[in-house]
């Protein structure tokens, strides 16, 4: 250990590049458990989704386009047009004790965004769908398909 401590200098002087590129890289990591620990919502997998509608029966809301909701959502969820989608509604509001899942197609779609509006309404147990739908599916968990 005290061989590889008395050689570092040297690797760093040799190799300053990829020395900056570490420490940047590290910072980066650092920065994103820092948001993620101080974040007001959660990112679940699909496995920890399963777990809270076990324990909880939370609310969901699946963001996904009309079209790609008919085809598949997670059994539950309630479809809410983006453009439609208000934490203040009443009957979103009465849901504020609640857990809400906001999920979308793929996860990187208006999941985050909403997320973030219910927060700012209120809102204490928010949680999106890593990955969303798709990976819901991908983990071979079942699926809806219809309106429904």
């Amino acid at each position: 250990m005290n061989d590889i401590l008395r050689k570092l200098p040297e690797f760093i002087g040799n190799h300053t590049a990829l020395a900056a590129l570490f420490v940047i890289l590290l910072v980066a990591l650092v920065a994103t458990q820092i948001m993620e620990l101080f974040s007001k919502t959660k990112e679940l997998t699909p496995a920890g989704l399963t777990g809270l509608i076990n324990r909880d029966n939370p609310l969901l809301i699946d963001l996904s386009s009309l079209a790609d909701f008919e085809k598949m959502h997670v059994p539950g969820a309630k479809h809410v047009a983006m453009s439609q989608f208000d934490p203040e509604k009443k009957e979103l509001a009465k849901a504020k004790d609640l857990p809400v899942v906001v999920m979308d197609k793929d996860g990187h779609g208006n999941s985050a965004k909403a997320a973030q509006r219910l927060v700012k309404a209120g809102f204490e147990k928010v949680y999106t769908l890593g990955g969303g739908v798709l990976a819901w599916h991908a983990a071979q968990l079942p699926v809806a398909k219809g309106n429904k």
